[in-house]
């Protein structure tokens, strides 16, 4: 089987690792970044083009849901089978008379980031049983958790991990800013982060919560208020506490 991976940004890079590392080899990376192309062909040793796309059996398009239309029309053979890495895009955002399917790992990627790629999800999904079944042994040659999930599933697997990630990511953000006006170093946040983390992997977040909303505590809610003068930062904390509250029936 050829694998060839079509983009050069965050995905992209860890998915070839991925494989590389596990023995699985790539025919081809292409995209239109060349210097990035550059960095991950000459680190993994993968032949890289930003002008002929190789013939392929399986090709994994790795770009914004926006470009994955546009990008999968450079697909021109039909016998192939070519997936898209995104959470939210359907299937069908593939555009081509080649087989579709869907390869999303459910993690945040940067490429600085050293990843433990065997505790990755991949949620997979395809057109017909050979070819899930071909995604399937794909994705178990680098992952320990792999299932199969189709649109209507993955939109709903994206938007609890844009909750769960992206906006638990924002929330650290502002709490920097607050942080850092009173010039407290950041990192000493850095274990009650890890420690909240950890409590949910045995206990569920509901019934972990702690915090002056869950107590009911007016006074503090009412001081800590009194603290902040950004108006977005007022807005988050008294929206959080009111659902807070409205979870727990307070």
């Amino acid at each position: 089987m050829k694998l060839a991976i079509i983009g050069s940004g965050n995905v992209a890079y860890h998915l070839a690792k991925a494989f590389v590392e596990n023995g699985v080899s790539i025919s081809q990376i292409f995209g239109r970044n060349e210097s990035e192309l550059q960095k991950i062909s000459g680190e993994l040793q993968i032949p890289f083009s930003v002008k002929n796309l190789e013939n392929a059996n399986v090709y994994i398009i790795s770009v914004s849901d926006s470009a994955i239309r546009e990008v999968s029309k450079k697909i021109k053979n039909s016998d192939v089978l070519a997936v898209h890495t995104s959470g939210s895009a359907s299937r069908n955002a593939l555009n081509g008379n080649f087989r579709k399917g869907v390869f999303y790992p459910l993690q945040t990627f940067s490429k600085s980031r050293v990843l433990d790629y065997s505790e990755i999800p991949f949620f997979i999904d395809a057109e017909n049983e050979n070819d899930k079944l071909l995604l399937k042994n794909l994705a178990e040659k680098i992952s320990k958790k792999v299932l199969f999930a189709d649109d209507e599933m993955r939109k709903y697997i994206h938007l609890t991990a844009v909750f769960a990630c992206n906006f638990v990511n924002h929330l650290f953000s502002r709490a920097k800013e607050i942080s850092d006006s009173q010039k407290i170093p950041f990192d000493y946040f850095f274990p009650l982060i890890e420690e909240t983390v950890k409590k949910i992997h045995e206990i569920e977040p509901k019934f972990a919560q702690t915090g002056p909303a869950v107590r009911n505590d007016e006074n503090t809610l009412l001081l800590h208020e009194s603290l902040i003068s950004d108006e977005q930062q007022l807005k988050i904390y008294k929206t959080i506490n009111e659902s807070i509250k409205k979870m727990y029936n307070l």
